[in-house]
């Protein structure tokens, strides 16, 4: 794989902003004449609305539609539109409210207005619609996984898979006689011999915020286990109960040992990722997103000398560090109305052979199965992949189910969390009140 092929793989994380505009129209709204699913013989052309930001999942549409999928698309062409994210929602639901939704689409920046499409009966059951294909084999489980725990169903394409964990520099830790951690209490006393000994444990951006909360957000997961922040969703439980404090009181204890270095509320996410590949510090938390930094020729300290390890076992705690923290990208999603033997076909061969063209093409990890092993990747990403293919459940992130106030209020109070500015029980508090008490 070429440097610049590995340079696509680069994803930053832009968190989803729901869009709360008054007036929302109505999922179920009366048909609209002319639409491509309108009558019986649903679509008549394999449409695709496109986020703006994101060419990855449309550019790998259109080379399957002259490669792979050539016959598909000779049936059914593919015609992809695009939409800015901050309006897409707005779109989604102007074009669901008309009854004229595109035969796939992006999901939308939030969990609920997919479950509001899937609950109005507009979506297609893609876990259903694979088994009647014969293909569910070419979804990775820890993605299934993933899709359900976002949406209640399985109701998208995982056209991404980034798994999210530790990544460690293996000759700090080899020098330090440090194995890499396991359970928290392993990772604590790491990082406690790495301080000792003047070499920074872990880089991370508290100006972004969301790299301090996915620490908070594993903790929880460890500890009251995978369904924690369901709960809060749910109502059944608040983040200012006592074991939901603990997991924030926990991060911050790491950042009040002086684990994240100085001035962590200032820096960015580039120069986290510089820190840990120019061998300043030991650990890093982040997402397989990264691998592009790691495979590129400007990492200094080589990716064979990267591993990477799941967030660690809490004693005592109910949740595993088999379950992979995990996010799928920019999911796709299918009009249940527009579904037709020709669009089976479409999904038949993206399922067959997305998995080869995203990596291949893109360098981009997918949660299909890579069924063309004739596709050559770098060693950490093979690594990585094969720790993918053996993980059955996944946990989602700290803000996942949140709304965009919360989640507003979470990344930006985390840096004052792990400085001490804020008490443990405030930061709960704070993000609890944007959730509703």
């Amino acid at each position: 794989m070429t440097t610049a092929r590995i340079a696509r793989l680069r994803r930053s994380l832009v968190p989803m902003v729901a869009l709360a505009g008054a007036g929302v129209m109505a999922l179920t709204g009366c048909s609209a004449g002319g639409s491509e699913g309108s009558g019986t013989g649903g679509a008549t052309e394999f449409t695709y609305l496109s986020l703006t930001e994101n060419t990855a999942v449309a550019d790998t549409l259109t080379s399957l539609s002259t490669g792979a999928c050539k016959a598909a698309n000779d049936a059914l062409p593919l015609k992809i539109s695009n939409q800015p994210q901050a309006s897409f929602d707005q779109q989604l639901q102007l074009l669901a409210g008309q009854d004229a939704l595109p035969t796939i689409f992006a999901a939308g920046n939030t969990p609920q207005l997919a479950k509001d499409l899937n609950s109005a009966g507009q979506l297609l059951d893609i876990g259903a619609t694979f088994q009647e294909l014969g293909v569910s084999n070419d979804l990775l489980p820890a993605a299934t996984s993933t899709i359900s725990n976002l949406y209640g169903a399985n109701i998208a394409l995982p056209t991404e898979f980034n798994v999210e964990g530790i990544w460690y520099n293996k000759q700090i830790l080899e020098q330090n006689g440090i194995t890499p951690p396991t359970t928290w209490a392993e990772l604590t006393a790491a990082a406690a011999k790495l301080e000792a000994a003047g070499v920074q444990p872990f880089s991370a951006s508290g100006e972004q915020g969301w790299p301090l909360t996915r620490l908070v957000g594993n903790y929880l997961f460890r500890t009251i286990g995978p369904d924690a922040l369901q709960k809060v969703a749910d109502g059944s439980a608040k983040l200012t109960d006592p074991e939901y404090v603990a997991a924030a009181a926990a991060v911050a204890d790491l950042g009040s040992k002086g684990y994240f270095g100085e001035g962590v509320g200032s820096i960015d996410y580039d120069t986290s990722l510089n820190t840990f590949t120019t061998g300043k510090a030991a650990m890093l938390y982040m997402g397989s997103w990264a691998l592009s930094a790691f495979n590129a020729d400007t990492n200094q300290i080589g990716a064979d000398n990267i591993g990477f390890v799941a967030f660690p076992s809490v004693a005592g705690g109910s949740g595993s560090a088999d379950q992979l923290a995990a996010n799928v990208g920019v999911p796709i999603m299918a009009s249940k109305k527009g579904y037709n033997e020709k669009v089976g076909a479409w999904l038949t061969c993206i399922a067959d052979n997305y998995g080869a063209a995203s990596l291949g093409d893109q360098g981009v990890l997918s949660g299909f199965t890579v069924n063309d092993t004739a596709v050559e990747v770098p060693p950490l990403t093979a690594d990585l992949q094969t720790t993918i293919d053996s993980s059955g459940d996944s946990v989602l992130w700290f803000e996942a189910l949140f709304n965009a106030q919360a989640t507003t209020t979470s990344q930006t109070n985390a840096a004052q969390l792990v400085t001490g500015a804020i008490t443990p029980e405030k930061f709960m508090e704070l993000v609890q009140a944007d959730l509703g008490s």
